[in-house]
C-alpha cells in the first residue's frame, strides 16, 4: 500500500467565502477521481481547522500500489482536478510513502 499526502494554502487575496468555496470545490473534483481510477483505496480532503496548522487544505490517499499511485497522476480527471487546484493554491507539499 501507498500512502500519498499533498497539503496546500490557498492563493493570497481570496476572501473567507472565497476560501471555503475553493475548498468545495477541490474536495468534490478530487473526490470524484476516486471513483474513476483503479487502484485507489481511500481519498479524502480535509480543511484546515485549527489555528496550529500551517497548511489551508490537505489531500489524504492510499493506493494498493506505487503503480496505482502513478495511473492516478495521469488519470485524466485528476489532471483537470490539478488545473483547479493550481488557480486557487500555492505553497504545495507531498510527502508519499510505503506502508509496512
Amino acid at each position: 500500500m501507498v500512502n500519498h499526502v499533498v497539503m496546500w494554502n490557498f492563493k493570497e487575496g481570496l476572501s473567507e467565502a472565497e476560501r471555503n468555496e475553493a475548498g468545495k470545490t477541490i474536495r468534490q473534483k478530487l473526490e470524484a477521481v476516486k471513483d474513476v481510477a483503479e487502484g485507489v483505496l481511500h481519498l479524502e480532503v480535509r480543511m484546515n481547522t485549527f489555528p496550529s496548522s500551517n497548511r489551508d487544505i490537505a489531500l489524504f490517499c492510499e493506493f494498493e500500489s506505487e503503480e496505482a499511485l502513478q495511473a492516478y497522476q495521469i488519470h485524466p480527471v485528476h489532471l483537470q482536478a490539478r488545473e483547479y487546484v493550481k488557480s486557487v493554491t500555492c505553497d504545495r507539499i507531498c510527502f508519499d510513502s510505503c506502508a509496512e
